[in-house]
């Protein structure tokens, strides 16, 4: 395909990026979901109940994949999680379905990407017929449980009500500790106030402007508590599965224990990458001056420095506890047949690119999150795998860990891999690229979603990154694009979306991402459902010659 001149080549219009599709073949041949009565998938084992390994995934909020020492942070302190490392398997390179916290935390729990689930937005609620895997694995005979954010739903509904069919038998809600304390389902503010009634008023009436939250009455203690009794409780030959998920390193950075900050080194903190990225797309100038946590004219260096040193404290704090929930699997016995993994919903720009938190953007530091398996005899131990992968898979490793994942559980799921079988060198497929989208999916500064709306795709290759900014309803102009060469550039400041020499990558990665948008309208089928005429009602519609 040639082009006259430059200008053609850099700008593809929306039109061309849909027209594209009509040339691209749909990559993969998965059943559509439309229609599906979920709730009559049979679950057949295929391993004895001895033989089932406990699962227990630790899940921080809004944690970038390089904040830990194993990927590289000299100034992070966490020895725990690093050790994990060395005892078992670290994915490099995992992506999240969305930035955001409710998208991405969907995804995660039912194995679908966004499209397949149709969460979008960080207020949209979860549909009611979707299940999330803990639902199968409490079918299969496990003991399930939640300690903890979910916020697979907009907080307002949590606060009040429970998904149908999140799948866990014990459930302890916390969104974050300082905010809905007077819903019900609140576990960590009925604990609270239990165990020190004053620091429990004294958060409701400070909110987020409180600071430096005692060890003691941490939530992230307390979510580590209830998985240490998970632990405790258990009985040989009923295998559990349990979620602790924490609500740090989320901003405001603040709430960790004080004397966690001694543990950071801040002449190791590295300067932000305050270079903005060559060619920008408009939508990110937009986000820099209305993010929600303010405009970044509004933060000095040593601020951004400051904002990264609390980010860490509060990381070490999860490390600790981290430690703790390990320390007692090897006490109980059963470190050998238990599946620890550790990740995050999210990243943070922490002054990146000029950027803060998460947003309309979809840099590394913000969509690409730590991930780490263990599982002894079962996965290799000190390995480094740099496949890319996605925070759905742990929905296809969970299930077939236990022993459960079947092909009508998978034709739910089919974006959803088993990392073990990954990291065991014996996955039959996986894939060539990873997807994040972003759908007008944040708030800006005044809790709004951004008018006009922003809709961003990202497709990443091994070498190559494109992120298309696709234009509102109704706009004629041209798209805005980037492109980087993650092996040349791997801060993402050299955009490639202009140059003639990359025409073809970009015409092949546009084709790539058609193909796989298709594939997700195929999946979702007809949401509406109708009759289709029997034999005895159709009608004969041939033409008499």
């Amino acid at each position: 395909m040639k082009q006259s001149n430059k200008k053609s080549d850099a700008n593809f219009d929306r039109r061309s990026f849909l027209y594209a599709a009509a040339g691209t073949a749909v990559l993969g041949s998965f059943k559509s979901k439309a229609g599906s009565d979920y709730s009559g998938i049979s679950i057949s084992k295929s391993l004895k109940p001895k033989e089932m390994p406990n699962i227990i995934i630790m899940m921080t909020d809004q944690q970038r994949f390089d904040a830990l020492g194993c990927m590289g942070d000299k100034a992070a302190h966490t020895p725990n999680i690093d050790r994990l490392a060395e005892e078992g398997t670290l994915f490099e390179r995992c992506y999240v379905s969305n930035p955001i916290c409710t998208p991405s935390r969907a995804s995660m729990l039912t194995g679908k990407t966004v499209p397949g689930h149709g969460l979008y937005r960080l207020y949209d609620n979860l549909p009611e017929d979707e299940i999330m895997f803990p639902e199968y694995l409490r079918r299969a005979g496990y003991k399930t449980a939640m300690f903890g954010k979910m916020h697979t739903s907009g907080r307002l509904k949590e606060a009040k009500e429970r998904h149908p069919n999140d799948g866990f038998e014990i459930y302890k809600w916390c969104i974050e500790p300082y905010i809905h304390q007077d819903s019900p389902l609140n576990a960590y503010t009925k604990w609270l106030r239990e165990k020190d009634p004053a620091f429990a008023e004294k958060l409701r009436k400070k909110g987020r402007s409180i600071s430096r939250i005692p060890r003691e009455l941490h939530m992230t203690k307390w979510a580590a508590d209830n998985t240490i009794d998970l632990i405790n409780d258990y009985k040989e030959g009923n295998p559990f599965f349990g979620i602790m998920s924490v609500f740090d390193p989320h901003n405001p950075y603040e709430g960790y224990p004080p004397e966690m900050a001694e543990l950071i080194d801040e002449d190791k903190i590295e300067d932000p990458i305050l270079k903005k990225s060559s060619d920008e797309p408009s939508p990110i100038a937009y986000e820099r001056n209305r993010s929600h946590l303010g405009s970044i004219d509004n933060f000095s260096l040593e601020e951004l420095r400051e904002m990264k040193k609390n980010y860490l404290a509060t990381i070490a704090f999860f490390d600790e506890q981290v430690g703790r929930v390990l320390d007692a699997l090897d006490e109980k016995g059963i470190a050998d047949n238990t599946l620890v993994v550790v990740t995050s919903d999210g990243g943070d720009m922490l002054g990146d690119h000029q950027l803060l938190a998460k947003g309309a953007f979809l840099y590394e530091q913000s969509i690409r999150v730590p991930l780490i398996m263990r599982w002894p005899s079962k996965m290799p131990s000190g390995k480094r795998v740099r496949e890319l992968t996605q925070l759905q898979d742990l929905a296809c490793t969970s299930l077939s860990a236990a022993g459960i994942m079947n092909e009508k559980i998978q034709s739910t799921m089919p974006e959803s891999l088993n990392l073990a079988a990954l990291a065991n060198g014996n996955a039959e497929r996986w894939r060539d690229f990873a997807v994040s989208t972003f759908r007008n999916t944040g708030i800006m500064v005044d809790g709004q979603y951004p008018d006009p709306p922003i809709h961003i795709t990202m497709i990443r290759e091994t070498r190559y990154k494109l992120i298309a900014y696709l234009n509102p309803r109704g706009s004629e102009e041209p798209f805005e694009g980037q492109i980087f060469d993650m092996h040349k550039d791997p801060h993402e400041l050299n955009n490639l979306w202009d140059s003639p020499e990359h025409i073809e990558i970009k015409l092949r990665l546009i084709s790539k991402l058609a193909g796989w948008e298709t594939r997700q309208e195929l999946m979702l089928g007809s949401p509406i459902g109708g009759d289709v005429p029997g034999a005895k009602e159709r009608l004969d519609n041939r033409l008499e010659k």
